[in-house]
């Protein structure tokens, strides 16, 4: 296969991928983005770089939210929400963020593969991205290597999260360019 090949295969892959998504539970999660005082994201390797790409649109937006592990991550309190993502649920560091996130009262958003995970069942709102983690290997779900299309179905339901928010506040892109940074 060449790699436009690859490249429709990944597409169709994603587009099944997101159809399975319960909009219940990401309306429910929009809802506590609305509500919260704060929003923190965490997520490791991969799924980190996804959770800085949607915590940098929801500054975009106006958004009190924070990347878990940064210097300037400020304390998680009880009205915040906590979102983790986490292909397997069960990465030992963020299964303990996410612990603790639950003991301060936060409520906790699970996104993975997996909701009997250690972290799936931490979670006040679960969102299952029914794709391969990247210990499933050759699970035959994907014709990608380890965790990609969870991780790139993970930006991608950020986005489409975003969109949302923007859609109940009736934002429009334009009004992000405030936000943006300017000492590039």
């Amino acid at each position: 296969m060449n790699t436009k090949g690859f490249t429709e295969e990944i597409l169709a892959e994603l587009q099944q991928t997101l159809a399975h998504i319960d909009d219940e539970q990401a309306e429910k999660l929009v809802a506590g983005i609305l509500q919260a005082k704060k929003v923190f994201v965490a997520g490791g390797g991969r799924s980190g770089f996804m959770a800085k790409a949607f915590v940098m649109r929801m500054m975009h937006v106006g958004l009190d939210a924070y990347v878990v592990g940064e210097t300037v991550t400020p304390n998680l309190e009880p009205d915040d929400l906590f979102i983790v993502g986490s292909g397997s649920g069960e990465t030992q560091s963020l299964a303990a963020m996410t612990k603790k996130a639950k003991d301060i009262g936060a409520t906790v958003v699970a996104i993975t593969t997996n909701p009997d995970s250690t972290i799936g069942l931490l979670g006040d709102i679960h969102i299952e991205i029914p794709a391969q983690a990247k210990a499933d290997g050759d699970s035959g779900k994907s014709i990608q290597p380890m965790g990609s299309l969870f991780e790139q179905s993970l930006l991608l339901f950020y986005d489409a999260v975003i969109l949302r928010f923007m859609d109940k506040k009736g934002l429009k892109s334009g009004t992000m360019y405030g936000r943006h940074a300017n000492l590039e």
